[in-house]
């Protein structure tokens, strides 16, 4: 018994370690990204651009900086979903194995996409290379940005679902964490439902603005209960 738990240290102290980057990473894009509200599409409230957003320029790199730690935080959750799999017992690892498949879907979507808009289109709109941008930029509230978003967190809100059964139900801290990835499903699938009815195709990023907000509370709190976790250990 002693020796198994020796050995299982390293796994309980880096999970420890990656809840508190996890959440540390959510606050940092959550904050960034909220100071730089969006200039086209459903939410601007003025000076808006407009197809074929060839004007972005101006809004370069500022707009652009949140990317960078989503990337990192991206990153941070895959691992972090990888470390409560080594966590849950291994009768219940078939439904923590699923859920880290979606979250390697989720991680790699978000994070091509994220590195297209800091490599591709920041790249393109300095060298005047405009032709192609509409389709790609963050500023067009239906183009394929957005919706690799979409889908992106879709898939981590379904990594989260399938990781909510991997946890033991007699445990109180488990149980809480349960919840919260459940809950969090829940509000995807309702958030998706309310604005798909509303606005049909026509919905832009306001379901995309709702799921990455559902999500990045839902790794904040995940994360801190996940640390309080691993720390027991």
């Amino acid at each position: 018994m002693t020796t198994q738990l020796t050995d299982k240290n390293p796994i309980f102290r880096f999970g420890y370690f990656t809840s508190i980057i996890t959440v540390i990473l959510t606050l940092i894009t959550f904050g960034i990204a909220i100071c730089t509200p969006p200039l086209s599409g459903p939410f601007c409230a003025g000076n808006c651009f407009e197809y074929p957003y060839t004007d972005i320029l101006s809004r370069f790199p500022r707009d652009y900086y949140w990317m960078y730690p989503a990337v990192l935080l991206t990153l941070s959750y895959l691992i972090f979903m990888v470390c409560i799999h080594n966590y849950v017992v291994e009768k219940k690892k078939i439904f923590s194995q699923i859920g880290v498949l979606f979250a390697v879907i989720s991680t790699t979507i978000l994070v091509v996409d994220y590195f297209l808009q800091v490599s591709v289109v920041q790249q393109s709109l300095l060298l005047g290379e405009t032709d192609g941008i509409a389709i790609l930029t963050q500023f067009n509230p239906h183009g394929l940005f957005i919706a690799l978003e979409d889908i992106g967190y879709i898939m981590m809100s379904l990594s989260f679902l399938f990781m909510a059964f991997a946890f033991s139900k007699s445990s109180r801290l488990e149980k809480i964490v349960r919840w919260v990835f459940i809950i969090s499903f829940i509000l995807m699938i309702i958030s998706l439902v309310a604005v798909s009815s509303k606005y049909g195709i026509s919905r832009e990023y306001r379901f995309e603005v709702a799921v990455i907000t559902i999500n990045w509370f839902t790794l904040i709190i995940a994360g801190i209960y996940m640390s309080i976790i691993f720390r027991k250990h």
